[in-house]
């Protein structure tokens, strides 16, 4: 079988990602040329399908072009086989390293790692996936987002709250993060670093005043982070007037 009609693993896929986004960063790619590559690659099945998004950019090895060593087969002849499990050395575009948060317990600068550690934060974590956190969750003091390449909904309108403040903590690189929380809560976003992507406070901001505030810290890479009101607040405001 032809390199190019093997099936493509995640792993893959996060690796074309990350080409994708140095591509964005070095002025070859729009940020609406990358999120229409990555919504091909997240669909792509076979190696074929997920070298067109990275035919045109020079200067980067396709992915097609991946040929696993030769290995000994069981008869002694040399032929095409993937290593055994315990084989230390996988194939190059699984050995890319990708960026790890620090340990968030006692993380320098955090004003949640430092005041509650890791035990009272909710971690939300995900990796090309659609993660949801609503309903009648319960709220630690801190919550975590670690992201790749994902939408994520942290819905605050119908969750049990622990503390008045919550700080919520993000490492995310090319994902859709949104923050919903009640009409009469407040966020602060004056801690967000965005490289490449947006930050976006559609609600009121300033000191705590309500039952809930929000303060949004970390960083965002090629994506973007947005804090607002259910889907019908204002409409329903207007009606009440």
């Amino acid at each position: 079988m032809e390199a190019r009609n093997l099936r493509v693993s995640d792993a893959e896929r996060e690796h074309v990602g990350e080409l994708l986004q140095k591509a964005v960063g070095q002025g070859m790619l729009s940020l609406g040329e990358f999120t229409e590559r990555m919504d091909t690659a997240l669909a792509a099945k076979t190696r074929g399908e997920l070298n067109v998004v990275l035919a045109d950019l020079p200067g980067i090895t396709l992915i097609s072009d991946y040929e696993p060593p030769a290995y000994p087969t069981s008869a002694g002849q040399p032929g095409y086989q993937y290593p055994a499990p315990g084989y230390q050395q996988p194939p190059v575009h699984q050995q890319i390293q990708y960026p790890q948060p620090q340990p968030y317990a006692g993380q320098s600068g955090d004003p949640a790692a430092g005041a509650y550690g890791a035990a009272n934060a909710a971690i939300i974590r995900g990796r090309m996936s659609t993660v949801t956190r609503n309903g009648a969750w319960i709220v630690p003091p801190a919550v975590v987002i670690d992201t790749r390449m994902s939408s994520v909904t942290v819905d605050f309108t119908r969750a049990v709250m622990q503390t008045q403040i919550v700080h919520v903590s993000i490492n995310d690189y090319a994902s859709s993060i949104s923050l919903i929380v009640p009409e009469e809560a407040t966020v602060d976003m004056n801690d967000i670093e965005a490289i490449g992507g947006s930050a976006s406070n559609k609600v009121r901001s300033g000191p705590q005043m309500g039952p809930l505030h929000v303060v949004v810290h970390g960083k965002v890479r090629f994506g973007s982070v947005t804090a607002k009101h259910p889907f019908g607040t204002t409409f329903r405001k207007f009606l009440g007037s």
